[in-house]
């Protein structure tokens, strides 16, 4: 139990000369890769009534894609699971301190500040696909607009923080986490690694995201004017605040 807790963050250096091991499944690298896709093409077509529909189905897919996180953090692989990397503010506040010294902390699955980001994306992206499900449908009034716009925007702004981190923590820590998350694979001791990547996972990952697309996109003719649904209402709010 010691050893374990022992190799999560140990310093860097104690890494560098170790070979590299599967670290991260393909379902997590999977999830990782759609979510970037999604995120960056719903906030791109926020703002344009002609995409309202991509926009739309890229915010369910975020939804979907949170949800199958959740489930995957309690019974996926060993460093996919919350448990393994989901930290007090002690430790957040060690891992800080660390990455200022000599002797950084490796981890070898996501370090404290980074399971921090990682939590606070989960739940934005909920916030925002919650608050864009009901200003969608016209269940709420234009504080969930600006409710909408705000967990996005906050997003965008944890998003930064996360890259910038992920960045530093490369450069300070000399290993690529970046490469990793597109390989799974990782500096640390073989018996850190994780015995299988999940492929069969992944790919119904990829297949029923696929579907989801393929059905949004064969629904949008006959889909009784879903593009112009939020431009109507919006229409229809501008001409009420005139009277």
């Amino acid at each position: 139990m010691n050893e374990t807790s022992a190799s999560r963050a140990e310093p860097v250096q104690a890494t560098n000369a170790a070979r590299k091991v599967l670290v991260w499944d393909a379902p997590v690298r999977v999830f990782h890769w759609l979510m970037v896709f999604s995120f960056v093409g719903a906030y791109v077509t926020a703002e344009s009534e002609r995409w309202r529909l991509l926009h739309v189905t890229l915010g369910y897919t975020m939804a979907g894609l949170v949800a199958f996180r959740i489930v995957w953090g309690l019974i996926g692989t060993r460093h996919a699971r919350f448990a393994d990397f989901v930290r007090g503010p002690g430790a957040v506040l060690r891992y800080l301190r660390a990455m200022r010294t000599s002797r950084p902390e490796h981890h070898t699955g996501h370090n404290p500040a980074g399971a921090l980001a990682i939590v606070a994306m989960l739940a934005l992206t909920l916030a925002v696909a919650a608050s864009g499900w009901a200003v969608f449908n016209d269940t709420g009034g234009k504080w969930l607009e600006e409710l909408h716009e705000l967990a996005a925007n906050t997003m965008l702004a944890v998003i930064g923080v996360h890259i910038a981190g992920v960045l530093f923590a490369s450069w300070r820590g000399r290993e690529n986490l970046i490469g990793a998350m597109i390989t799974g694979r990782k500096a640390a001791r073989p018996e850190e690694g994780v015995r299988s990547a999940w492929r069969t996972v992944a790919v119904v990952m990829l297949v029923a995201v696929a579907g989801f697309w393929w059905t949004q996109w064969q629904a949008a003719p006959g889909a009784g004017g879903l593009a112009d649904r939020p431009a109507a209402a919006s229409h229809a709010g501008s001409a009420h605040h005139d009277d």
